[in-house]
Formats: C-alpha cells, sequence, structure tokens
C-alpha cells in the first residue's frame, strides 16, 4: 500500500493519461474507421482499394512497429517535432481504426440492401445513404465488437508507456527503475487498467440496452 501512497502523484498522473489517450485515440479511430468503412463499401474502386488497402496495412502490422515508424519515421519525413503524446495517439488511432472500420463494414453488410437501393430510386446519394439510412441501422449491431475493441485499445496504449509518454505502465517503468518491488506495482497498475476497462465495458453494455429497446 506504501507503494501506492507514496507515488500516488506518479499513478494518478499515468492513470489520467492512459484516459486521456484512450479517449483520444478511441475518437480519431472512431471517426477514421468510419470513414474507412464508407470507403470499402463505395461504388468507387480507387476508394474501395484506398479503404482495403488501410485495413490490411494496419491490420496485419504490430502495434510495437507502428510506435516505432510514428517515432523514428513520421517526425523525420512528414511532420517534424511531435510531441511523444502526438506520436502515440497516431500510432493507436491508425492501428485501431482498422479493426473499427471491420467492425461497422459487417455491420453495414447486415443492412438488407433493398433499403439503400430505395434511397437511390429516390435521388439520394451514397453517402447520403450511408449517413442516414445504413448506418443508423448499423449502429445496434456494431455495439458489441467496439466494446471489444475499445478494451484492447485501452490494453494497447500500454505500450506508449515504453516510448516516454506520461501513461499507468510507463509509472511501472519509473518505479522499478528506482527499486520499488515490482509485484505491488504490477498490482495497481493492473488495477488501475480494470477499472478503465470495466467503465467502458459497462458503458457499452449500457448503451446496447438502449438501442436493444429503440428496436
Amino acid at each position: 500500500m506504501n507503494v501506492l501512497l507514496d507515488h500516488l502523484p506518479e499513478f494518478r498522473e499515468g492513470f489520467i493519461g492512459t484516459i486521456l489517450l484512450t479517449l483520444a485515440s478511441g475518437v480519431l479511430a472512431m471517426v477514421l474507421g468510419v470513414l474507412i468503412a464508407g470507403f470499402r463499401v463505395s461504388p468507387v474502386p480507387p476508394l474501395r482499394f484506398f479503404g482495403t488497402a488501410w485495413v490490411t496495412l494496419f491490420r496485419n502490422t504490430p502495434l510495437t512497429l507502428l510506435f516505432l515508424v510514428a517515432w523514428f519515421v513520421v517526425p523525420v519525413i512528414f511532420m517534424p517535432g511531435l510531441s511523444p503524446w502526438t506520436k502515440a495517439l497516431l500510432a493507436l488511432s491508425f492501428y485501431t481504426s482498422a479493426f473499427v472500420c471491420e467492425a461497422v463494414r459487417s455491420g453495414i453488410n447486415t443492412v438488407p440492401l433493398g433499403q439503400a437501393e430505395a434511397a437511390r430510386s429516390i435521388g439520394m446519394t451514397f453517402f447520403q445513404t450511408l449517413r442516414l439510412i445504413v448506418l443508423p441501422q448499423a449502429t445496434r449491431t456494431v455495439i458489441p465488437p467496439l466494446s471489444s475493441i475499445f478494451i484492447a485499445l485501452t490494453k494497447n496504449s500500454a505500450i506508449a508507456g515504453a516510448f516516454s509518454t506520461a501513461e499507468l505502465f510507463g509509472v511501472q517503468k519509473l518505479l522499478s527503475d528506482q527499486g520499488f518491488d515490482i509485484a505491488w506495482i504490477f498490482l495497481w497498475v493492473a488495477l488501475g487498467y480494470l477499472v478503465i476497462t470495466f467503465t467502458i465495458s459497462g458503458l457499452f453494455r449500457l448503451l446496447e440496452r438502449r438501442m436493444g429497446v429503440a428496436r
């Protein structure tokens, strides 16, 4: 218990850092994932190719490798001067967006094709049909897999701690380097992650029940 109480500011900073990183990368991954899912079901071949390439690349690339690219390649070629937090945000968001895309695309495929055809018959464009007709219905089936994806995102954020980002796992590295008992450090870090993941799971269960009533 002394490990936690004596270093409460460090644990608090890491806990808040994990929450902020998870929230920010989750929002960005959601936006990118829905956009790429739209590309994947688009009638425009170049957009379908781009969506397929995006998912294939980021789903089959180890997340640690993406962090290395974000740290040592992106600043040199594209955007110099990025903060460690921003680099972690980009790596986590791009990686997670591929999984969000596939979950959303699976949900889109559950909507009867006749509804999209009816929307097009009254003059709606593809993106209007997707936004107004298809996605609202697909949301109900997408919620359960998204819960698992965002819980995985929370745990994946631990990699950021090894790359000088203020995060729960980074607290473990800091304190273990100072010679504290690693078992107790891991215990409090694990409890911090459990609080976050249980909260995400509870929020998605609540959302799923509300959407279920809406049926």
